[in-house]
């Protein structure tokens, strides 16, 4: 990314909204929003075999695997603005596993990004499936958005979830079921 260019889109944008970017709290307003983006699409530079790193485990399991509550922080593609929220992650392995830190690595991935949150949940199923051939997959994002809350309908307490499921947790209703149940819990 170009952080000149950006820093000087950053000072024309302010000027178009009615703003001095020559006044105290705006100066630095460019670099910072430069840097800002450059952080928030990392996810752009980055991909699934760099990030996992060969942090693949031969287990022999096939027991369901989840890691839930997994922050979520992205930003809506209509109006790029953040949407935010938890991604719970459950998987059946096939023989192998990742390193659990992968999981939420994968989620941020694709997270920084300009997202949809259809898009951003069917990526990081597939990844999963795809990193380790595992036997089934389940993706669970709620996020709030603040393209709905902000403007348009501003419906503040709105709550947006999707799910994929992949493999055996889309074709056998109880490993779904034991999949939504357990990230359904309480947290102790």
């Amino acid at each position: 990314m170009d952080h000149q260019n950006v820093e000087r889109l950053v000072r024309e944008l302010l000027i178009e909204i009615g703003e001095d970017p020559g006044r105290e709290g705006l100066v630095k307003t460019p670099a910072r929003m430069a840097t800002a983006l450059e952080f928030l699409t990392s996810g752009y530079r980055a991909d699934v075999p760099g990030l996992i790193n060969g942090a693949i485990f031969t287990q022999k399991t096939n027991n369901m695997v989840i890691a839930r509550d997994i922050a979520v922080y992205s930003l809506c593609e209509h109006h790029l603005l953040p949407f935010f929220g938890r991604c719970h992650i459950g998987y059946i392995a096939d023989g192998k596993i990742f390193g659990i830190s992968k999981l939420a690595r994968l989620t941020d991935m694709y997270a920084r990004r300009l997202q949809i949150q259809e898009r951003l949940t069917e990526q990081i199923a597939h990844a999963i499936m795809d990193g380790i051939d595992a036997e089934g997959v389940g993706v669970v994002i709620e996020a709030q958005h603040l393209c709905m809350m902000m403007r348009g309908v501003a419906k503040q307490n709105s709550m947006m979830t999707t799910s994929s499921v992949l493999g055996s947790f889309h074709d056998d209703v109880s490993t779904r079921s034991e999949f939504l149940t357990l990230i359904s819990r309480p947290r102790p």
